[in-house]
């Protein structure tokens, strides 16, 4: 089938092809001999044009010819005309303008005579021709003129058939027997041509208007452009000042807020950091507001299921979204959602608000490993979990229909401290894990990555109107020690750089783990890297003597550009 359709479109290019040959054949030949002189009419039954009508012609998107042409007039190329029109020209064109009264019939008898022994001169190459050939050659162009617009249009479809990038169809008529066609790759023409624009939608075509002189014979040209919509790669760029940061005010977001990150309570006085923007190279990330935002979000649900991480990330956004006010009128849906503290808990295990105007709802809901997690003996408080490796958790599992927008992620988590402080059993398959390849740590986090991103991978094709996300580890910036053995971060500038030039992405595992997925990767680990100075350092509320959080990062900061990246790949 797809061979006939290749082959009958073939044919009929070619039969084109045949015609537009042919054509310009007669064209050239009629120009550069006398000889098809005698196959045209006598004179007397040549189409008259009035001068009206001629003067009425205009060629092509240039001004009128006026009557007086003896001077030179230079096209689009610099080509110039030469002064052709005799005085029996100019007689040609101003008799019929007068009464026919005036003119006695031997006069207008030595001026028809005159007529027929004086050459008529075209500007073209200085080939001369008859009058009364002008004006056939002037029909044989429009002729012309109306094939190359179909062959034009024909090239477009041929175009867009054989997946040419690119198309230029060139014409250049009566310039004498090297008349070109041409059809160019995109790599070919990405030599001669700047494509214009960055972001042209996906199938589309961009047609030029056609290229024109006040000479017929100048280059006429149509470039017809398929642009592939190339995404932005918004992991690379660099961090600029931007005086109109930040996005909203550390002390007015109070309601979203946590006291622990909200450095502006704290006993911080450089806030520098909050005035750095990322600006991804080569493409412009769209800018956040919170109405573009609620009405991009309008009866639709984001949900961040992470780590404390992932948490940060939902409240920024949530501060982003009030614009860092207090508004009454978000609801707290916490319930439709099982986010509700239990007894004896500390915090529920995530928070859900909506905004009924435009019906939004963000929420989150903390799985630090993103594996299900099941007790093994209810009855038992101290019980340990089994950490089911291969199996998303029970509130992804149930609640997922009801997502239009869901960014994962993991990674802190993932040590064995953590797993023997929260009593951890890694299964897989129901029983406990016997394999060996992912008995470490760094295997078991690598295969719980891939499974939860491959299977909300498959539940794609079930919710279509659900995007998905998983946002790459965010950098840790302990100097000089760990956590807990003295390492600190309270510099009060980035001392890493201020720029990212790679193209891979510096979280593999996350990077590996979507590859061949509908799942989307927002990596912001490379230049979450390049912000040391943007974390809570010494400054927590809470903080113990001798311990710094640089894992955590101060609100507003950079956690509010993951949300920028997230609302443009959105």
């Amino acid at each position: 089938m797809k061979g006939g359709f290749y082959g009958l479109m073939g044919k009929q290019i070619s039969l084109i092809l045949i015609a537009l040959v042919c054509s310009t054949i007669l064209i050239w030949a009629w120009e550069k001999t006398p000889l098809l002189s005698p196959v045209l009419p006598p004179e007397d039954r040549l189409l008259q044009l009035s001068p009206e009508t001629l003067l009425r012609v205009p060629t092509a998107s240039k001004p009128h010819i006026s009557s007086v042409t003896e001077k030179k007039v230079a096209n689009e190329h610099h080509e110039e005309i030469s002064p052709g029109i005799e005085k029996s020209k100019t007689d040609v064109m101003a008799k019929p303008f007068e009464e026919k009264g005036d003119v006695s019939e031997r006069e207008m008898a030595k001026k028809q005579e005159e007529r027929k022994h004086s050459p008529e001169v075209v500007s073209e190459n200085n080939v001369q021709v008859e009058e009364r050939g002008s004006v056939f050659i002037l029909q044989l162009l429009l002729l012309f003129n109306a094939m190359k617009n179909f062959w034009s249009r024909c090239s477009y479809c041929a175009c867009l058939v054989t997946r040419v990038v690119t198309c230029r169809i060139s014409f250049k008529h009566l310039n004498g027997p090297n008349h070109e066609l041409m059809a160019v790759t995109e790599e070919e023409v990405n030599d001669n041509f700047a494509l214009e624009g960055e972001h042209q939608a996906k199938g589309s075509a961009n047609v030029e208007a056609p290229v024109a002189s006040t000479n017929a014979s100048s280059f006429i040209g149509y470039k017809v452009t398929h642009v592939e919509k190339q995404a932005c790669n918004y992991a690379k760029g660099k961090w600029v000042v931007d005086d109109s940061r930040p996005l909203y005010s550390g002390f007015g977001c109070k309601q979203w807020l946590s006291a622990m990150w909200a450095c502006r309570l704290t006993q911080r006085t450089d806030f520098a950091y909050e005035k750095l923007r990322w600006q991804p190279n080569n493409c412009a990330m769209e800018e956040f507001t919170a109405s573009n935002f609620l009405e991009r979000m309008q009866h639709k649900t984001i949900a961040f299921v992470g780590d404390s991480l992932g948490r940060q990330q939902f409240q920024s956004l949530m501060c982003m979204a009030t614009g860092g006010k207090e508004m009454s009128d978000v609801l707290d849906v916490g319930k439709e959602y099982g986010l509700v503290k239990a007894k004896g808990s500390i915090r529920p295990d995530g928070w859900a608000y909506r905004f009924p105007r435009t019906n939004t709802t963000i929420l989150y809901y903390w799985s630090a490993s993103l594996a299900d997690l099941e007790p093994l003996d209810i009855t038992n408080r101290l019980t340990d979990y089994a950490m089911h490796l291969d199996r998303p958790p029970a509130f992804l599992r149930h609640f997922l229909p009801k997502f239009n927008v869901l960014v994962l992620n993991t990674g802190h988590h993932w040590n064995r401290g953590k797993f023997r402080a929260n009593r951890w059993v890694m299964h897989v398959g129901g029983v406990p894990n016997i394999d060996r390849k992912i008995a470490d740590i760094g295997g078991a986090k690598n295969f719980t990555i891939y499974s939860i991103v491959h299977w909300v991978d498959s539940q794609l094709l079930k919710y279509p109107g659900l995007k998905a996300f998983y946002r790459t580890i965010s950098p840790r910036h302990f100097f000089n020690g760990d956590w807990n053995t003295g390492g600190t971060c309270d510099n009060t500038t980035p001392s890493l750089g201020k720029e990212v030039l790679q193209d891979e992405s510096s979280d593999p595992v996350a990077a590996g783990a979507v590859k061949g997925t509908k799942v989307t990767l927002t990596d912001i680990t490379a230049l979450s890297q390049l912000r040391d100075e943007g974390h809570i350092s010494r400054y927590s509320i809470r903080a113990t003597p001798g311990m710094q959080d640089c894992l955590h990062w101060c609100l507003p900061g950079v956690p509010d550009t993951w949300n920028e990246i997230l609302f443009a790949q959105v």
